[in-house]
């Protein structure tokens, strides 16, 4: 049973000169940031590991004022403790305090003053070799009044930085070769700035088509200046896309300003050429805050009630995928609601057969299990109250969803509950696809395309 805390205060009469307190603080690096955050102090020092390196300490340091902090709560909470106020207060840094040093803080009053009820107090601060790092002083005015209530529960902080993962996927195309991409009806300025963006990253070579004027207005509102392959309409645009794709002179399709089953039609139209004896599939790619890799979730956009067949080649669509990324060997969760087999949910009957189809080969290339519920794919705490044993429950990589419903529901959930980032493409046509939409913002569309460029320069493109 939690006992309950709490804060006491100790007033003017109650305090003697020489009485002292003191806290002990190690530094990690959530408190450089959360203090970043919290002041907008993003000094490279303390924020920025390789420009700290070259800097004059050569490691990442706290702001000076996270020992100012620290000093500040323990004249609030400790001695005086509530009622002080603060009045002045002066600093002298010492030394420098590195990610893992550990501060002991300490407050010892040296004079009262009756009057006005007020404290004059050394401030100092060692490390864990007892050297001082800060020393100084400052004057307050104590309590009169006896104060005790119950100790605050602090919020549970949760930092993530947007983009961090993505970042690293883009950096991580840096030494391969664009890929020559048409990118299909361009005709707002979203769709063409991001493909034109994606082609100043140097992650793919754009070939728009289009409907020349729209495409030039487009380009217009964006300030852009291109080149354009000039066809009528949207689905004249899908067709000559597809077409280029055929004659091997674009690598991949990007989606602009048109449908996705305008653009997909023209993909799996039986004389596109661009078919193979693999299913199409969507994988999106997930940065999700909280989760401690890169998830990736199919099938959300393609497969509506996919069979035992189409499910296969999803998942192993979705293994070309993160072998291309660097995966050697992704663990793979096919989910259903529930752990064991059921006749009566198609979902578990399938995931049992795909395991058995893994164990035999007709899978290669990924740890799979299931069937597992959502919670018991990704939380190993979970997994483990219900005594689930298995390499992938709690540390799964790819999702695979029953049909495109939950899918899609799951999907979407994380990205707009949970704050998740969303890139995205097709696999299982002789190019792959990346399939837009109009809410994804900048960085999503490049992390699309640096998917794309992976696949592409790394994975042997399954044509069979």
């Amino acid at each position: 049973m939690n006992t309950m805390q709490f804060i006491e205060n100790k007033t003017f009469d109650e305090i003697e000169v020489g009485q002292s307190a003191e806290l002990v603080r190690t530094l990690k690096r959530e408190d450089i940031e959360l203090f970043a955050v919290m002041s907008g102090d993003v000094n490279p020092a303390h924020v920025d590991e390789e420009f700290a390196r070259s800097d004059l300490f050569h490691k990442v340091i706290a702001h000076g004022m996270w020992g100012g902090a620290l000093i500040s709560a323990v004249l609030g909470t400790e001695l005086p403790g509530p009622g002080t106020i603060y009045l002045n207060q002066s600093l002298s840094f010492r030394r420098p305090v590195g990610l893992g040093d550990t501060v002991t803080v300490r407050v010892t009053v040296r004079e009262k003053l009756p009057e006005k009820k007020r404290l004059r107090l050394d401030c100092d601060c060692f490390n864990q070799s007892g050297e001082t790092v800060i020393k100084g002083d400052a004057e307050v005015i104590a309590p009169s009044e006896k104060v005790r209530r119950p100790r605050a529960t602090l919020p549970e902080v949760h930092l993530h930085e947007r983009g961090a993962r993505y970042k690293a996927l883009i950096a991580a195309t840096r030494d391969i070769a664009p890929v020559r991409t048409a990118v299909v009806h361009p005709c707002d300025s979203l769709s063409l700035s991001g493909a034109l963006e994606a082609a100043e990253q140097d992650l793919i070579v754009p070939v728009l088509v289009g409907p020349r004027t729209r495409i030039e207005a487009a380009a217009a509102e964006a300030g852009r200046d291109l080149g354009i392959v000039d066809v009528p309409h949207s689905h004249a645009a899908a067709t000559k896309a597809v077409a280029l794709a055929r004659e091997a002179k674009v690598e991949a399709l990007m989606k602009g300003k048109l449908h996705t089953d305008e653009l997909m039609g023209a993909v799996v139209d039986r004389t596109s050429g661009l078919r193979t004896d693999r299913r199409m599939s969507h994988v999106y790619g997930l940065d999700v805050p909280h989760y401690p890799k890169p998830l990736f979730i199919t099938d959300a956009a393609i497969n509506i009630y996919p069979n035992l067949d189409d499910k296969r080649d999803i998942v192993q669509n979705a293994i070309d995928l993160a072998h291309a990324l660097g995966l050697a060997t992704p663990k793979v969760a096919l989910l259903s609601a529930i752990e064991t087999v059921s006749p009566n949910i198609s979902s578990t009957v399938d995931a049992a057969a795909l395991c058995k189809m893994a164990d035999r080969g007709q899978i290669t290339g990924g740890i799979i299990d299931g069937p597992l519920a959502f919670d018991n794919a990704i939380s190993k705490s979970a997994a483990e109250t219900k005594g689930i044993i298995s390499l992938v429950a709690g540390d799964a990589d790819i999702l695979v969803a029953p049909d495109l419903e939950a899918g899609n529901m799951m999907a979407k959930q994380l990205i707009y509950l949970a704050g998740a980032d969303p890139a995205g493409i097709v696999l299982g046509a002789r190019v792959p696809i990346m399939l837009t939409s109009r809410a994804d913002d900048m960085l999503c569309r490049l992390a699309s395309a640096a998917l794309v460029q992976l696949f592409v320069r790394r994975h042997p493109r399954a044509t069979t």
